[in-house]
């Protein structure tokens, strides 16, 4: 049997935890839709779309027709799945028979959908993106958007359910940017109301709009606007990373709504396999960049940068650490590929077989940023461990 070097274990009372709570934040009104693409951010997409759908999510968010497939095998028919990368027109036909829901930015999409669909004599729902400043997907309101509703109009078995965009700074209170992108998004939404199409949902909040709670006003505000003018979609939200316990942090005055009543969901584990004394002068790793000062008690982890410990947690570099037994323990010298070494001159009953925290309490994900110069969502999405789900 292969022994495993490291997990990850996944908390599924901090995912229902979480996901409470952003109901409650966000309100009755507001569908949840919790983003479970990249693998669950790391997470495992499979636990963790059936934990989530055990706490009660009716839409899930994958990354592509893959992994749509793959959760539709553990959640069943019922769950509805948002496909949120693209499309190409070998998905068509995949997307119309697993029932996924694919965001959709062209005429071309639409046409192989409704190719696709009427080759199944079935429809498919699609939530057309709409581009208002991260130049990626989406239509720009306009002659691209106009085209694509046009095609719309024209299909039998391609449906409108929602209309989208994803804002680019939504951790930044009173933002010049999301201003003139939720002034494109209106402008959008206005077209699509004179094309007669009638789309279920609006959405555009990420976990941060979320903390931050003004641009969730005011996706609640037009969709309310909206209903009364016969427009009768719902707003939605797109959780990722709050999903999982996270939230960055916001800039600017105000207060924080969600950050504060989330729960990390997961730990990252090894455990020691070696434990090394060294005298004063020797020194540590590749590179022979640690030089002991004195006597030390070292053990040997059997993790690297290729399981997603990164290298810029090398000391003298991020001057990163793990817990063991409760206390922090330094890396000393380089991070390896496959091996790390760290100082437990200080922890006197550390042996070889103990677990080892990596990522978890005393050690955060952003811990982890900061010795990389990234963002937590780059850590969590970079860790190569088998998940558990407990």
């Amino acid at each position: 049997m292969k022994t495993v070097k490291s997990w990850i274990e996944i908390s599924r009372a901090a995912l229902a935890t979480n996901f409470a709570a952003i109901r409650e934040v966000v309100g009755a009104d507001v569908e949840v839709l919790p983003v479970v693409k990249a693998d669950a951010y790391g997470h495992g997409a499979a636990g963790v779309a059936a934990a989530l759908v055990e706490a009660g999510s009716q839409w899930l968010g994958v990354t592509d027709t893959e992994e749509g497939l793959q959760v539709r095998e553990t959640v069943g028919a019922a769950t509805q799945l948002l496909a949120m990368v693209g499309m190409e027109a070998e998905d068509a036909d995949t997307i119309v028979m697993a029932n996924l829901t694919p965001c959709i930015w062209t005429a071309a999409h639409v046409q192989w959908l409704e190719e696709a669909a009427t080759a199944q004599q079935g429809d498919v729902r699609v939530h057309l993106e709409v581009e208002t400043g991260m130049a990626r997907q989406g239509a720009a309101p306009g002659e691209e958007l106009r085209e694509v509703l046009q095609a719309l109009q024209q299909a039998k078995h391609v449906v409108l359910d929602g209309v989208m965009t994803h804002l680019s700074e939504s951790e930044v209170r009173d933002s010049a940017i999301t201003r003139a992108q939720l002034e494109r998004f209106d402008a959008a939404l206005t077209q699509v109301h004179e094309h007669a199409l009638q789309p279920r949902w609006i959405h555009l909040g990420n976990s941060s709009s979320i903390d931050e709670a003004s641009t969730l006003a005011w996706i609640q505000q037009r969709a309310a606007s909206l209903r009364a003018a016969s427009f009768h979609a719902r707003a939605m939200v797109r959780p990722g990373y709050a999903t999982y316990g996270h939230c960055l942090p916001l800039s600017g005055n105000g207060e924080a709504h969600l950050a504060a009543k989330l729960t990390p969901a997961l730990t990252w584990k090894t455990r020691i396999i070696g434990l090394r004394t060294i005298e004063a002068g020797r020194t540590v790793g590749y590179g022979s960049t640690f030089v002991a000062q004195a006597p030390m008690q070292l053990a040997l982890l059997p993790v690297g940068y290729s399981d997603g410990f990164r290298r810029a947690a090398s000391s003298g570099l991020g001057n990163g650490w793990v817990m063991i037994h409760g206390q922090r323990a330094n890396v000393v010298g380089r991070v390896s590929m496959n091996l790390l070494v760290v100082d437990v001159t200080a922890i006197a009953n550390a042996s070889i077989g103990d677990e080892v925290t990596l990522l978890g309490e005393g050690v955060t994900a952003e811990d982890h940023a900061i010795w990389a110069n990234t963002i937590g969502y780059e850590i969590l999405c970079g860790i190569k461990a088998r998940a558990i789900l407990k």
